[in-house]
């Protein structure tokens, strides 16, 4: 267990040591335990902490809400930070015809966290916007709870279109969107500081919090002026002693980027220019540059991503931490009593998981089809079609972007009818496409022209309104989790840790946390990737020949096998693949030097 004193203690002359009145700050009860032991803060623009709050849109919030479920369990003493979304992201519904609409997905926020009698502001366009926090606990497994800050703009002393800044998540146009993140980054540090947070280190979970370090830098400049001489560290040493980024995306689209005539327009006229130019772009404010050179320690989300990275910004020293996910959280109910006898202490410690090989093999397969059952059911009674429980299951649930290509399967449909009328399958497709991206709403019509097509042949369903409660039936019902990346643009990728949790196997792209994760007929499959004109194709012909030859035979004709690659699946992958590795691998070369 990681000891609550982990993190670097934070004398009263450090940057962060008061609130802005210099006494002590206000705050409720809730949030005043917390002051003085906590030294981490955590921001993320989402954060996934349960289905009815509706702050996340996909991986990253996963991610995010999964760190801070094992931080909980582990007494990791930090705060995260966020963005309160009142209307979510979306809520996606498809018409007959396969088009995708977007409807807004608002939330009863006062069930779910607290109003703290605290405000502060950022100034935007030259008036101040006015930022109250909300407060959501998270509890571990041993009772530790994490505070949650969920930031938001929503207030009287707004204007009308400041009220708005928290209500989507990643919504309007460029303005907006750089609206938001001066509230998330500038006005997520004001308010840990108003609410009397004494912060050592600030993790920053993408490139949309990096405007903290503006803050930083000028407070750190004041203090270098105010110290002795020989106790004097330059203000850029003191903030990047102090930063932390990690970064999620090998896609270029991933990276902000803000014009400087509008960084201008919507910035205090006080803010250094001059410093964002320097470290942030020339010609281009670019949050992940920005980031990158004003952080200690910079990681991408697994080895072959840091690899990529280190590609696109040369020069800089990016290190690898693999993604891990929160096993109590994504393990099947059937499968938590079944490693709860036989695999005592788990939960907390999931490296345990590799015992999984000592368990029946009948045991798991039995386990596997109560949540499989499951999953089925709950399709049937969302889109009344019946899939056969006998029948393996091929699941693709994944944001619809072209880089992780979701068309793939359907590539050849003669070739999925030729194989299905040898072995039958079913796929089971989810996602949603970003609602200003032409492109993955023409991906999902695609797809629902091909379910016509395939109707009768190969049973095939697309969910709508993909969340964290499908991702848990889906996971957890899969046979097989099917990953189509174009490489090397897969950073990491979690879902099919969870799957592995529930004995689903793998197929995949090598690209991502697979190349690590991927024991070749063990716990799944690769896909060769081919490079250059034709590779979609090719690469189709790879999936059907990998589920011809190999995947399809050893479910209906090697059960005995297939139940130990279940098994081999949960040990390699559940002892490894979690966050409880992942946040001591945070703490050991993150936080703690």
């Amino acid at each position: 267990m990681v000891p609550r004193t982990m993190a670097r203690k934070v004398s009263p002359t450090t940057l962060s040591s008061q609130g802005p009145t210099g006494g002590q700050p206000p705050g409720s009860g809730a949030i005043k335990r917390f002051r003085a032991r906590t030294h981490i803060a955590y921001f993320s623009m989402e954060l996934a902490v349960r289905s009815e709050m509706h702050t996340y849109c996909g991986g990253l919030g996963l991610l995010a809400g999964d760190t801070a479920r094992a931080c909980a369990d582990l007494e990791v003493p930090v705060v995260f930070v966020t963005l309160l979304n009142r209307k979510g992201y979306f809520r996606q519904e498809i018409d007959r015809n396969g088009r995708q609409r977007e409807r807004t997905d608002d939330w009863d926020v006062g069930k779910w966290c607290e109003p703290l009698p605290t405000e502060t502001a950022v100034e935007i366009r030259g008036r101040p916007v006015h930022i109250r926090p909300w407060l959501h606990l998270v509890e571990g497994a041993g009772g530790f709870e994490i505070p949650l800050i969920f930031l938001d703009t929503d207030l009287p002393t707004n204007p009308k279109f400041e009220r708005t800044l928290t209500d989507f998540l990643y919504g309007g146009n460029a303005s907006y969107r750089l609206e938001q993140e001066i509230v998330l980054g500038r006005g997520g540090l004001r308010t840990l500081r108003a609410l009397g947070f004494h912060i050592g280190t600030y993790h920053m979970n993408e490139g949309h919090a990096s405007l903290l370090t503006l803050d930083l830098l000028d407070e750190a400049r004041s203090l270098r002026l105010e110290r002795p001489r020989p106790e004097r560290e330059s203000g850029l040493a003191e903030v990047r002693r102090r930063c932390v980024f990690t970064t999620h995306t090998p896609v270029k689209a991933g990276h902000d980027q803000f014009d400087y005539a509008l960084v201008r327009r919507l910035m205090p006229s006080g803010t250094d220019l001059a410093a964002l130019h320097r470290w942030g772009g020339r010609r281009r404010l670019n949050m992940t540059r920005l980031g990158l050179n004003l952080s200690k320690y910079v990681n991408g989300v697994s080895r072959r991503h840091a690899e990529t990275t280190r590609k696109m910004f040369p020069g800089y020293r990016i290190h690898a931490i693999t993604n891990g996910v929160h096993v109590p959280t994504w393990t099947h109910p059937e499968f938590a009593r079944l490693y709860d006898s036989k695999l005592a202490g788990w939960r907390m410690e999931p490296e345990l998981l590799i015992r999984a090989l000592q368990l029946s093999a009948e045991e798991v397969w039995d386990c596997h089809r109560i949540g499989k059952r499951e999953l089925l059911d709950r399709i049937r009674e969302s889109s009344g079609l019946g899939l056969d429980p006998d029948v393996l299951t091929i699941v693709f649930a994944r944001r619809m972007t072209p880089y992780k290509r979701p068309w793939l399967v359907f590539e050849d449909t003669a070739r999925l009818t030729d194989l299905a009328s040898r072995h039958p399958f079913q796929l089971v497709i989810a996602g949603k496409a970003h609602p200003r991206d032409p492109v993955g709403k023409g991906i999902i019509r695609r797809i629902h022209d091909w379910i016509r097509t395939l109707d009768g042949q190969v049973p095939c369903v697309f969910l709508p309104n993909y969340d964290m409660d499908w991702a848990k039936a889906l996971v957890a019902g899969a046979d097989v989790w099917l990953q189509t990346p174009r490489p090397p643009l897969e950073a990491s990728g979690t879902s099919g840790m969870k799957a592995a949790l529930n004995g689903g196997l793998n197929l995949s792209i090598l690209d991502g946390w697979w190349v690590e994760g991927c024991i070749e007929g063990v716990t799944g499959w690769s896909i060769d990737h081919f490079e250059g004109r034709g590779s979609d194709q090719r690469d189709a012909a790879a999936l059907y020949r990998r589920l011809e030859g190999e995947v399809l035979p050893c479910f209906y004709q090697e059960t005995d096998r297939w139940r130990s690659m279940m098994k081999q699946s949960i040990a390699h992958v559940g002892s490894r693949f979690n966050t409880h590795r992942m946040l001591r691998q945070y703490a050991a070369e993150a936080y703690l030097p």
